[in-house]
């Protein structure tokens, strides 16, 4: 609340106008009102039971009004803003003059005991999880039988509300970090990449807009499973590379340290999602973005191969693993020489691949079997 008051009082002398208050806080207002109002009707019914010895404790009735009421849904609705929030919040730490009401304005207040806004956000988040707890005590000192079968369905539906969430901001999540490397992925036109292509400037348009290569990342289905630098040894040189290893397919992008982004748009100015890898982070900060070397490998046309001890003395190749691109005939077209940094990076590496194409495999013969077993329905059901 100090920050989002002092941030009220700020744009009321209009500073920081810009900055939206819904966006950062969401509905932190409601849910302090709401939270607070439920403490309060909590310690009153305990009060009055210990003033008045023969005042029953009618803890079922607060129960039922808030925990059927607005409480959940009210948290459910913060904790949705959440990841957003924290993204935005990124964003707006980079300003000088956001900073000055960060650090000078709200964090030297004492009751901020030290803890910065990131800390504070999450809160709520947290006092969710403790409901089920709450609750649970409850059950635990409850003599009616009708009472104890009450709260425990009460127990039972909250738990169920915080299961549904999380899956929620694990979908938001990823959506937002999907969002976010369509913005960095750049994928270059197919003459661009490869100059054996030629196109005549007149029919270049026309394949532009049958080219829908930026919209494989707009899936919220696919999940991103490992991600890092390595170095691609091409014949004269060695190249700076990023691979992002989805649970479909493998990309192989090249690193540009241009603060031009393809295109020309500036990607210094883009808010970098705190979801994805520090390292990542750190890159789009400094103006990067990653432009694709060639198509996407799918894991099911993936062959990975270790190179042997024996290579790395004579062609100096360290911590180096192979990985073969094949066709749907079986056919190598192309081959990527990749080292890591360490051996260590390069086993995680090779694990996490190997793992990806078993659990890309068993998934598709499982839908195989499927599909064999039920035969599709008719057309006329």
């Amino acid at each position: 609340k100090i920050f989002m008051n002092t941030l009220k009082y700020l744009q009321s002398n209009e500073f920081l106008l810009d900055v939206d208050l819904w966006r950062l806080f969401a509905n932190l207002e409601e849910l302090n009102k709401i939270s607070h109002s439920f403490l309060k009707t909590f310690f009153e019914t305990v009060k009055e039971h210990v003033s008045k010895s023969d005042s029953p404790m009618d803890f079922s009735s607060i129960l039922r009004k808030f925990f059927q009421g607005d409480l959940c849904q009210t948290h459910q609705i913060y904790c949705l803003n959440y990841t957003s929030a924290v993204f935005y919040l990124e964003n707006l730490r980079q300003r000088e003059d956001f900073g000055i009401y960060l650090k000078q304005w709200c964090e030297q207040n004492e009751q901020c005991k030290r803890l910065h806004l990131p800390e504070l956000l999450v809160a709520p988040l947290h006092r969710l999880t403790r409901y089920p707890l709450l609750l649970d005590n409850i059950w635990k000192r409850s003599a009616d039988g009708a009472e104890k079968g009450f709260i425990w369905s009460l127990k039972e539906k909250v738990e169920k509300s915080i299961r549904d969430l999380e899956g929620k901001v694990k979908w938001l999540d990823n959506f937002q970090k999907f969002r976010q490397l369509q913005e960095v992925i750049i994928w270059p036109q197919v003459w661009d990449r490869d100059k054996r292509f030629f196109v005549p400037e007149c029919l270049k348009q026309s394949i532009r807009e049958n080219n829908s290569s930026e919209n494989i990342l707009s899936s919220a289905n696919r999940l991103l499973l490992h991600e890092g630098r390595l170095t691609l040894a091409e014949s004269t040189r060695l190249l700076d590379a990023y691979l992002f290893l989805f649970d479909d397919f493998l990309l192989i992008t090249k690193i540009k340290r241009n603060k031009k982004k393809y295109g020309g748009s500036d990607t210094s100015l883009i808010p970098v999602c705190p979801s994805l890898a520090p390292e990542l982070q750190s890159f789009i900060r400094e103006g990067g973005f990653c432009t694709v070397l060639d198509q996407p490998i799918p894991l099911d046309r993936l062959i990975l191969k270790n190179v042997d001890p024996i290579h790395v003395t004579v062609f100096s190749l360290r911590n180096a693993f192979l990985i073969q691109h094949e066709n749907r005939y079986r056919q190598c077209i192309a081959v990527f020489l990749l080292q890591a940094q360490t051996e260590t990076a390069k086993k995680t590496w090779m694990s996490q691949i190997e793992t990806a194409i078993s659990n890309y495999t068993a998934h598709h013969e499982t839908k195989k079997s499927t599909a064999f077993c039920f035969p599709a329905e008719s057309s006329e059901i």
